[in-house]
């Protein structure tokens, strides 16, 4: 678990910095302003004083790239126990989208997505899912080195998804 630990906040991490540089580079295309968002949401998080208008850019990117590597652990935990490739990476888009919308609904920072404009919502969706694949991309990478994980042994057991196939047995790391 501690591997999957480590290696899940590098991988969010490299995940954040590609989303960062994409979005660098989609502003200077389109003149889209810096969003405050996370930086606001923060604050509200922490408690500490909010000011009004352009937030510090240190905050800003705290909860960038802080948000971004702590949810590469959850990646890096899913590639590890063998859910690996462009569908989980998929399905992990939907993770990074739904702790954002969390954290900034409940601190009422932001408002819920089916009310933002359409072209807002859909340069997030393409950054966020930016961030999961590249996320998805170095978890599957590092995890690969420790072997095939326990979904993936349980898979070549038999292909296809078939009732009469049993567990794996309790010889890794998992299995505590």
């Amino acid at each position: 678990m501690k591997r999957a630990v480590w290696q899940g906040l590098l991988a969010g991490a490299a995940g954040a910095v590609v989303m960062t540089m994409g979005e660098k580079l989609e502003q200077r295309l389109t003149g889209r302003p810096d969003s405050h968002v996370p930086a606001r949401t923060l604050e509200r998080v922490t408690g500490r004083a909010e000011r009004p208008g352009k937030q510090p850019v240190p905050v800003n990117w705290v909860m960038h790239f802080g948000q971004g590597a702590l949810l590469g652990v959850v990646r890096s935990v899913m590639a590890h126990a063998g859910l690996r490739g462009p569908w989980s990476s998929a399905k992990f888009a939907v993770v990074r989208l739904t702790n954002d919308q969390i954290l900034e609904n409940a601190t009422g920072v932001g408002a819920p997505p089916p009310t933002w404009p359409r072209k807002e919502l859909a340069v997030d969706l393409l950054h966020k899912s930016v961030y999961a694949f590249a996320t998805g991309a170095v978890a599957d990478a590092l995890a690969a080195r420790s072997g095939p994980g326990p979904g993936q042994r349980h898979a070549a057991m038999r292909p296809g998804r078939t009732s009469d196939v049993g567990p794996v047995p309790r010889t890794d790391a998992w299995s505590g």
